[in-house]
């Protein structure tokens, strides 16, 4: 996988593979929402896997909501690697404050973490993992709304130091104790700042603040404070219907200087209040549990650094190391799969065929097989390896993978590109297919920046104003989210001022 975008950003270095010793017993652990990948045993990743779907199953909960299962390649992959100081390998990173990683993508979502352990006041690869997981949640199964950067930090911040009881229940609103030394000690960021839309960013706010921990204590304050109920949802209401951020914080909370000294007590108080959700709510499904095959864990070390992403000179140095597994279990369509993804990130195209097409034989539904040639086919179509015609040929191999996994949103987002690069305008089909991978995947920015310009283009201005608020005030900027921003304006002009940006925000 080249694209590389992590939560937090990172920067790349030189590839550094994972050591893995010769007969590690790796281990899948699977439910409805999460696969988790372990060289523990299966009764850790069992217990871990149970562990992320009561989280899971715990904010679903609390938000009644009911969603559909996420298809079998759109559920978060989780490798759990054997410290904190290969999670940095993997991601290519010197920045010592990184204890995991999490990618979001449609179809490929992973996130990187070590094993759970450690101090209550160190920030955690599991508390990163279930702070991004909330905004992960929030994007998929609350709303594509884009709300205030203070409220979406909050949100996860309230998630992220989630407990687990061994009742099976799980307590929400525990302290957020990595956060204690930034309230402690960082400078205060005033509460007029953290209730604009953008938290202050737009104003050259140092990043040395407390701004997550005292959105964390807002959040905290406003959802559990018997004095405040109701007014969480009631901000809600007020920002759905276009209200500006801080307009809408004075009309629900009342004088926010009152709602400062007030939030600054609260967080003074020695005890505060949780919520626990009884086992008996949380429907998690079953966990399976299976020892990788010895192909697929010799394997392992590499699917993970091209799962969680490299470039191209990282890529070149992986594929002898993916090769020579391959020849030693030329069976496995696993195996074969991964060889495919490893080729082609290289810019192998014909090698990567030809190695899915070795997998498609044992495995005629082995999806990242389908996958890695279809990008492989469209490579060589866009590179001018193949003739023009051979664009419906490219078309026909991600038909292919569609019919395997209907609700995989590669495939769909891919078939829509084939006519972009073409030259040619997407037909409905193609379209609709798009829109139905962000659907599936509202998180992927990418995908979503694809879905605004086609809908810019059909001149469907308010729908263009739904899909950018949520990318253009994003609370992790990426590659599009000052493109976003530029093209939100255009668009709110086209409308003749009938979005504001506040409104547009809050759609």
């Amino acid at each position: 996988m080249l694209r590389r975008t992590f939560m937090p950003i990172l920067g790349s270095a030189a590839l550094l593979v994972l050591a893995a010793p010769a007969h590690a017993e790796w281990v899948e652990a699977s439910g409805d929402h999460f696969v988790i990948y372990s060289d523990q045993d299966e009764m850790a990743a069992r217990r871990f896997a149970e562990r992320l779907e009561r989280f899971h199953g715990a904010m679903a909960h609390v938000y009644a909501k009911s969603q559909p299962k996420p298809g079998p390649s759109n559920r978060v992959t989780v490798f759990v690697v054997s410290s904190v100081a290969k999670v940095r390998k993997v991601t290519g990173t010197r920045n010592r404050y990184l204890v995991g990683a999490y990618v979001p993508r449609a179809g490929a979502s992973v996130a990187l973490i070590p094993p759970l352990k450690g101090s209550l006041y160190d920030l955690s690869g599991q508390t990163v993992l279930f702070h991004e997981y909330a905004h992960h949640f929030m994007m998929a199964g609350l709303t594509a709304r884009a709300y205030p950067r203070w409220f979406t930090e909050g949100f996860a911040e309230f998630f992220g130091a989630t407990r687990f009881r061994d009742d099976g229940s799980v307590l929400l609103g525990a302290p957020a104790n990595d956060r204690a030394a930034e309230l402690a000690y960082a400078r205060e960021v005033p509460m007029r700042r953290l209730l604009s839309f953008d938290g202050g960013t737009q104003e050259g706010q140092s990043s040395y603040d407390s701004f997550y921990g005292q959105s964390w204590v807002l959040f905290h304050y406003l959802q559990m404070a018997p004095e405040r109920a109701g007014q969480l949802a009631k901000y809600q209401r007020q920002l759905a219907t276009g209200h500006p951020a801080l307009e809408a914080a004075e009309a629900t909370f009342g004088d926010l200087g009152k709602l400062e000294k007030d939030m600054d007590a609260y967080m003074k108080r020695k005890r505060l209040s949780a919520m626990v959700v009884p086992a008996s709510a949380l429907n998690i499904g079953p966990i399976n549990v299976r020892e990788l095959r010895p192909g697929e864990a010799a394997m392992m070390p590499t699917r993970i650094e091209s799962r969680v992403g490299v470039d191209k000179e990282e890529a070149r140095e992986l594929v002898p190391e993916a090769r020579r597994v391959a020849a030693l279990y030329p069976d496995d369509a696993a195996v074969l799969a991964a060889l495919a993804e490893a080729e082609f990130d290289a810019g192998n195209d014909d090698a990567a065929i030809a190695a899915a097409d070795r997998a498609l034989a044992i495995d005629p539904k082995q999806i990242d097989a389908h996958i890695q040639k279809g990008f492989a086919l469209f490579h060589k179509v866009e590179s001018g390896a193949l003739p023009k015609e051979s664009w419906k040929d490219v078309r026909q191999q991600f038909v292919k993978a569609n019919g395997v996994e209907n609700d995989h949103p590669i495939p769909l987002v891919e078939f829509y590109l084939t006519y972009l690069k073409q030259g040619e305008p997407p037909t409905k089909n193609a379209i609709a297919g798009l829109e139905w991978a962000m659907v599936l995947a509202p998180f992927d920015g990418s995908l979503r920046w694809l879905v605004a310009q086609q809908m810019v283009a059909d001149a469907r201005y308010t729908d263009a104003v739904q899909v950018l608020g949520p990318l253009a005030y994003s609370p992790h900027a990426d590659e599009h989210t000052d493109a976003a921003r530029q093209l939100l304006k255009e668009v709110e002009t086209k409308l003749g001022g009938a979005e504001s940006p506040e409104s547009a925000k809050a759609q």
